[in-house]
């Protein structure tokens, strides 16, 4: 397989993992409010009222936001990402723990409601990352199996060497063994 010249994954690849991943988690969501409709009008004739409806928006964003930290933070891809070959990490190549996935998930929801502009960064930085990114510390690269390595190694050193070097080959000293 060939190595991608640039390790951090795109606008169109992102964009695609995050409509897959919002199909998933909204489907989440229906089926879930489905089957409380189905009991509901089983019980008896259930309408929601203000307060009803406040409570199904706050279980969607509860349910949603779950959804993209318990895959960030378990195996660093959401579904869509893993469909995309594509990981998120931290900007030194580490996985990402819950409080760094909670911090992304809710800037990803800031830089949605403008217009989607918080993704605006993702064509100017060298690293292709976005509002969520930035505030989180993370970056989302190719996870391709065989540069697997490689590309965290790229990612690690990303906040060692000049700019120009980011992206380059990076050769790691190996280990030498104890006497």
């Amino acid at each position: 397989m060939t190595h991608p010249s640039v390790p951090y994954a795109g606008i169109a690849t992102r964009a695609v993992a995050l409509a897959v991943d919002a199909a998933l988690a909204n489907a989440i969501v229906l089926t879930g409010g489905g089957v409380l409709a189905l009991v509901g009008s089983l019980v008896g004739d259930m309408q929601l009222d203000t307060l009803g409806k406040v409570v199904a928006a706050a279980a969607w964003v509860v349910v949603v936001g779950t959804y993209f930290v318990l895959f960030w933070s378990t195996t660093g891809q959401t579904p869509g990402m893993r469909l995309m070959h594509v990981e998120v990490r931290t900007a030194l190549g580490a996985r990402v723990g819950v409080p760094r996935a909670i911090v992304r998930v809710v800037g990803l929801g800031l830089a949605i409601i403008p217009l989607f502009l918080g993704f605006v960064p993702v064509f100017l930085d060298s690293r292709r990352r976005g509002l969520h990114d930035f505030l989180a510390a993370t970056v989302v690269c190719y996870a391709d199996l065989e540069t697997h390595d490689e590309v965290v190694a790229v990612i690690g050193a990303t906040e060692l060497v000049p700019e120009e070097v980011v992206g380059q080959a990076v050769s790691l000293p190996t280990p030498r063994p104890s006497a």
